[in-house]
């Protein structure tokens, strides 16, 4: 497989993966495993930041609507949680990294799981949250449980950062599907922000930009942005009349399926 042709597949699954409850990290991992190669700290912060960049354009009316009505009670309070939200995981997440020195495991195993599991538990959650009243109310409860569930996310790949925070917020209060999945994207688009540029940050202070392809880096960046745009875009427009049940399944059968081919092959091989 040529490299072009590497860079275009990582792009693909970055943009699609990144906001579906499907966990990009996990996949990612996967498609290094078999056989997309390896790439580096910077490549997979860039095709990120494309997908961050795909939500701001989606939502860009909601953002400016918050931002230049702030002064309403409403756009306010909105606002105010989102900042929460955000605060939390960057605190939490700050002292994962500098001050307990968490690395993101690199072996397939847990991967497997967290699939497995979360198709499980976005079953149940969603039947849980069918039974109540349908809101679209983000209560302070909702705001500090998702910015603690981005941090879970970002500690199990394989997990899903959307998926992990639409499901507890459902959960919480917020049973409306589309209510709890903006809030869900609007917060991650400053955690993801933040949580990318101090990769890049960190990646160039050790040198991680000498000797990268700036090509590949612009190729991969424009069709992981143009992939997540169409993704999200489909995503908003599904889950208006669907559950996420395809989603669970698709997990389920992942996960299981993964285990199986990890429980085929020696432990070395599995962890790369």
């Amino acid at each position: 497989m040529s490299d072009l042709l590497q860079v275009i597949l990582l792009g693909l699954i970055e943009g699609i993966t990144e906001f579906l409850p499907i966990s990009s990290t996990g996949h990612l991992l996967i498609a290094e495993h078999f056989g997309l190669g390896q790439r580096s700290d910077v490549f997979n912060v860039v095709i990120q930041a494309g997908a961050i960049l795909a939500v701001v354009l989606i939502y860009r009316a909601r953002l400016w609507e918050l931002a230049s009505n702030f002064h309403k009670a409403e756009n306010r309070d909105y606002s105010l949680k989102l900042v929460t939200a955000f605060l939390i995981t960057s605190v939490c997440g700050f002292i994962l990294v500098s001050k307990l020195h968490f690395k993101l495991p690199e072996e397939l195993g847990p991967v497997a799981w967290a699939l497995l599991i979360g198709g499980v538990w976005m079953i149940v959650a969603e039947w849980l949250a069918a039974k109540k009243i349908d809101s679209a109310r983000i209560t302070w409860t909702v705001a500090i449980a998702v910015g603690l569930a981005q941090v879970v996310a970002a500690v199990f790949p394989g997990s899903s950062r959307s998926g992990c925070t639409i499901f507890i917020a459902m959960l919480l209060g917020t049973s409306n599907r589309a209510a709890a999945t903006e809030f869900a994207f609007l917060v991650g688009i400053p955690t993801m922000f933040a949580a990318s540029g101090y990769e890049l940050l960190k990646a160039l202070k050790q040198g991680g930009a000498s000797g990268e392809n700036w090509t590949d880096l612009g190729i991969a960046f424009v069709v992981s942005t143009v992939t997540a745009f169409i993704a999200v875009k489909w995503l908003l427009g599904y889950i208006r009349s669907h559950r996420f049940t395809a989603f669970a399944i698709y997990r389920i059968i992942a996960g299981g399926a993964l285990l199986v081919f990890l429980a085929r092959i020696p432990a070395s091989a599995a962890g790369g």
